[in-house]
């Protein structure tokens, strides 16, 4: 993660560091005195085929709901364990572990229905991972998994935390003593923080390169980089795996501040099943290519 906090100077921007145990991130996140607005690079939200079957009234009230189904989180590890009370898949490589299936086996028409709106490809960007799925490169259930268990769920009882866009208005929500989390994707940051990325972003030479764009950026948004990000921003994030997750935390923490400076805006589809379920990409204006979300 990476933290920006305000200041009378503005904002200071600290280097990525890890988050440490999710369960009480939100403590060390929480300020009585200020709001804190947190940007999650993972799935917020469900898509409206299967959420459609269910009782509940939006997504926060759904994960409300979760605290009696023990097994909702639980891997499948075949087909013949996918339902709707058990949606994440596949534990491992299986034959006959394809996207089409997993929608097949979860009463959902085709591999497209297993997507909300928001992960559709857009003229701006490819598209995103669909939030049941659990394996390869392209993936975000593993990360919904332990966000909605570990970090969201324990906290929906109280007042701190509230998800964007499901319970208002980002200028709404932000309130001293309240903590908000909402939806980002590094690929859509890139471009509305008008950044190209020459190659990869899993190679350190690649990140690197950005460096100076990178760095550039923060003073529009009224921020000021602390040494150690510069460096690590120079550095192309270190030459270990987790040096694209450091990349794509700051690039997530940018797009936060470029929402905050009024650059973007906190955009939502005037679509109900968007608003109430499925959710969106803070900052995020293209449409899906391939709906009219």
């Amino acid at each position: 993660m990476t933290l920006a906090r305000r200041t009378p100077a503005g904002w200071r921007v600290a280097a990525p560091e890890p988050v440490g145990e999710v369960s009480t991130l939100l403590a060390r996140l929480h300020d009585p005195a200020a709001a804190v607005l947190l940007g999650a690079d993972l799935p917020l939200g469900l898509p409206r085929g299967y959420a459609a079957r269910l009782r509940a009234a939006d997504f926060p009230a759904f994960l409300r709901g979760l605290a009696a189904s023990a097994d909702f989180f639980r891997v499948c590890a075949t087909l013949a364990e996918v339902g709707p009370d058990r949606p994440f898949y596949p534990a491992r490589g299986v034959a006959g572990m394809t996207r089409a299936a997993h929608a097949a086996a979860l009463g959902l028409p085709d591999a497209a229905a297993l997507c909300r709106a928001v992960d559709h490809a857009t003229a701006e960007r490819p598209a995103g991972a669909p939030p049941f799925w659990t394996l390869g490169a392209n993936q975000s259930g593993k990360a919904a998994i332990s966000a909605w268990r570990d970090l969201v769920m324990p906290a929906l009882s109280g007042d701190a935390l509230r998800l964007w866009p499901f319970e208002g208005d980002l200028p709404a929500l932000l309130a001293p003593g309240r903590i908000v989390m909402a939806e980002t994707y590094p690929a859509e940051a890139l471009r509305h923080l008008g950044l190209r990325l020459i190659g990869s972003k899993r190679r350190r030479a690649d990140r690197a390169a950005l460096a100076p764009a990178l760095l550039a950026v923060l003073p529009r948004l009224g921020a000021r980089p602390e040494p150690a990000l510069v460096a690590a921003a120079t550095d192309g994030f270190g030459a270990d795996a987790a040096g694209e997750d450091r990349f794509d935390c700051v690039l997530g923490v940018l797009c936060v501040l470029n929402v905050l400076a009024g650059h973007r805006p906190a955009f939502v589809p005037d679509d109900p099943w968007i608003r109430h379920w499925e959710g969106w990409v803070l900052g995020q204006t293209a449409l899906p290519r391939d709906q009219s979300a």
